[in-house]
């Protein structure tokens, strides 16, 4: 289905905003690879008729961050944990504010499926390039999955049990919607 020109409004109540973490380091089986939600965040996709006029923005609150689900662990994933887990976030891991990001191109690929989003992204006070893509499915889906490597933004990935259980360094931003 090729992708319809138009502007879509995006955010939480129509179209889902996560990251993945992965777990690495010696005691690595005793942590979670958790997938977060973003919970206020505001989003802009304008698709254009042409070439160069195709843009996306998005703005997130970095304090709005909610644990949604733990995977593997010695112990399963309490209630308790993932109040603890937004704790360190918002003290340890990301300064108070918004993450940005805007993009300075969008264009289609060659199968008029997705479109290549370059741009730049706004997190803990740094800004850098940030390229992905959005893919288009069927009855108006669009779903996009971006790399993220903490520490090109300043952000210490999280370590515990005396640095031998790790938050690995890249983790995925992953973005859902259906287009109305």
């Amino acid at each position: 289905m090729p992708i319809m020109p138009g502007i879509h409004e995006l955010g939480p109540e129509n179209a889902s905003l996560r990251i993945k973490t992965k777990r690495g380091g010696a005691a690595a089986k005793a942590g979670h690879d958790l997938l977060i939600e973003v919970t206020s965040w505001l989003g802009r996709l304008e698709v254009g008729d042409g070439l160069g006029q195709s843009s996306l923005t998005l703005s997130a609150e970095s304090g709005s961050m909610e644990v949604i689900e733990g995977a593997g662990g010695v112990m399963a994933l309490t209630d308790e944990d993932k109040v603890e887990v937004k704790k360190t976030l918002e003290a340890e891991v990301l300064k108070p504010g918004r993450v940005e990001f805007k993009s300075t191109q969008v264009t289609p690929t060659d199968d008029v499926q997705r479109l290549k989003v370059t741009g730049e992204l706004s997190l803990n006070g740094n800004v850098h390039p940030l390229d992905f893509e959005l893919e288009f499915g069927p009855n108006g889906a669009v779903s996009a999955r971006a790399t993220v490597k903490q520490s090109t933004w300043d952000i210490e990935p999280y370590s515990g049990l005396f640095g031998t259980l790790k938050v690995r360094d890249e983790v995925e931003v992953l973005g859902e919607a259906a287009l109305s």
